[in-house]
């Protein structure tokens, strides 16, 4: 990016002033294009080149799905914090208190209901920014309320992961969420209320073993990674050279891995006629 920093931004202060901030360009992973961060909040956040999906946060994930942005967010427990004294290159303590401060968030998933297109619905959505949005004892409360309030209000549960999976600070305890929210999901079935899980870029480890991949319609974003080792670890393994592809969301569609990949601009519909149909509604 040298060419740009060193070039392009001088030539464009010397037109306009010095009004010019230092973050107007974001390169894409896909095509390697350089993007205005206007364009890209303008398309949210696809590369207008070729199609890749950038991560959301968890506000513009709410923003783009439900009616108007408003939503009521769920609180859930925070049971752990370093339950084994973790420490590696930094104390986990320490690691929890810089990420709380990053995202303004209390762990790796908010947990909201809402509508979509009219339909009621609770959202378990993570977060990236916080630790990878791998899966603690926290994240596992998550999930187990977000099931519990959509119980309470006989709506479809929608989980959208995005995490690296467990949490290896929390050992057994971070584990221990694998079958905690297998349970909390199977409730939901047994009350026959839809379950949805939009798969995002990345969804790998524990949470592709657990409940990510229990969904009755599992729906994915385009090329997004989803796996429980990465590629990398896999052809370190068996040192071969995996198809190419492999592991993404159109590889997976292709095995009967997932049932849709869905463009994110058509997410809202598909997800409020999925629900429409399963509850017997009409869509708003």
């Amino acid at each position: 990016m040298n060419w740009l920093t060193n070039f392009v931004r001088p030539k464009i202060r010397a037109l306009v002033g010095n009004d010019v901030p230092d973050n107007l360009w974001r390169k894409c992973p896909g095509c390697e294009q350089m993007i205005f961060h206007s364009d890209l909040s303008g398309n949210s956040q696809v590369c207008p080149h070729c199609d890749y999906h950038f991560r959301l946060s968890v506000d513009e994930r709410i923003s783009s799905l439900f009616d108007g942005g408003e939503v009521k967010k769920i609180k859930y427990k925070s049971l752990l914090n370093d339950p084994l004294k973790f420490k590696d290159s930094k104390k986990y303590s320490d690691r929890l208190k810089a990420a709380k401060e990053k995202t303004q968030s209390e762990d790796a998933v908010s947990v909201v209901y809402g509508r979509i297109n009219g339909n009621k619905c609770v959202a378990v959505l993570f977060n990236f920014d916080f630790m990878g949005g791998s899966m603690g004892s926290a994240v596992g409360e998550g999930i187990i309320a977000g099931a519990e309030y959509a119980l309470k209000k006989s709506c479809a549960l929608l989980v959208i992961p995005c995490s690296g999976g467990a949490r290896m600070q929390e050992g057994i305890f971070s584990l221990m969420q694998m079958p905690r929210s297998v349970v909390a999901i199977n409730k939901i079935k047994e009350a026959s209320l839809p379950y949805i899980v939009l798969l995002t870029n990345p969804t790998a480890g524990g949470v592709s073993a657990s409940f990510a991949m229990l969904g009755d319609f599992h729906i994915a974003e385009p090329r997004a990674l989803i796996a429980f080792s990465g590629p990398r670890v896999i052809e370190g393994t068996i040192r071969e050279k995996l198809p190419d592809g492999f592991q993404k969301s159109e590889y997976l569609l292709s095995h009967g891995m997932v049932d849709m990949v869905v463009e994110r601009k058509d997410l809202k519909e598909v997800i409020s006629r999925i629900v429409s149909i399963v509850t017997h509604k009409k869509s708003s």
